[in-house]
């Protein structure tokens, strides 16, 4: 008994802690949402994450430009008292006209962009038809419907490569958000759209950075789409 090896439990590193928690960011997005009591979501579709934004307890202010998904959009929050949605085109423009393209998939995948290899991954997926919007800046949308960006800890973009624009035309209010997340992918899906490396560059700037990353579709021919959140540095 004397010669017996006696073994403790090892005591985990700071190191190995950030590591078990990055890996459990990269299986769920949307922890981030557990650190936050409000949501500003740009590209709505028809409220899909209502039921998610509402487990957590979150006010959320959701953006749709398309008529015909908006009034899907209303119906689909109406029992959701802490939910309001809003009707907008958001880019970095005030004014602006764009030519939107809508898919023939319920709404989704519609843009103010032509498809490219975004067909590569979603072949099923085309334009219907095209309607003509006026653009608004967040920054802008918020102040004309008074809405104070400080209430809203979390800024959440869908808009089918324009979350470029979507962030530009935010400046003056960015720093009211503690996180950013995307959807971007790292080629070519829309024409001249928006890729990670752009957000990325951009979002690092204005004092964010990178806390997970998650891929939930790829290319045969290589690229990838991730779900991106962003966290403002202290």
């Amino acid at each position: 008994m004397l010669n017996q090896k006696v073994t403790f439990p090892k005591i985990p590193t700071i190191r190995g802690i950030i590591r078990r928690i990055k890996a459990a960011l990269r299986k769920d997005p949307d922890r981030f949402l557990q650190h936050v009591s409000g949501v500003v979501h740009v590209g709505a579709n028809a409220g899909q994450e209502r039921d998610l934004y509402k487990d957590y307890g979150l006010r959320v202010v959701w953006i749709e430009p398309v008529p015909e998904v908006f009034r899907e959009l209303l119906a689909n929050i109406q029992d959701y008292p802490d939910q309001a949605a809003f009707q907008y085109l958001v880019t970095d423009k005030d004014g602006a006209e764009y030519a939107f393209h809508i898919s023939n998939y319920a709404g989704v995948s519609s843009s103010i962009l032509e498809l490219k290899l975004h067909k590569d991954i979603w072949p099923e997926v085309a334009y219907d038809r095209t309607i003509t919007l006026q653009s608004t800046t967040l920054a802008s949308l918020l102040k004309r419907e008074r809405i104070n960006a400080s209430d809203y800890d979390a800024l959440i973009m869908d808009t089918q490569g324009s979350e470029f624009l979507v962030l530009k035309g935010a400046i003056p209010i960015l720093h009211a958000f503690r996180f950013i997340k995307t959807e971007v992918p790292d080629f070519e899906s829309y024409s001249g759209c928006c890729q990670l490396k752009d957000i990325d560059a951009f979002v690092k700037q204005h004092g964010f950075q990178e806390i997970s990353r998650h891929k939930f579709a790829e290319r045969a021919e290589g690229g990838s789409y991730y779900d991106v959140v962003y966290e403002r540095k202290a």
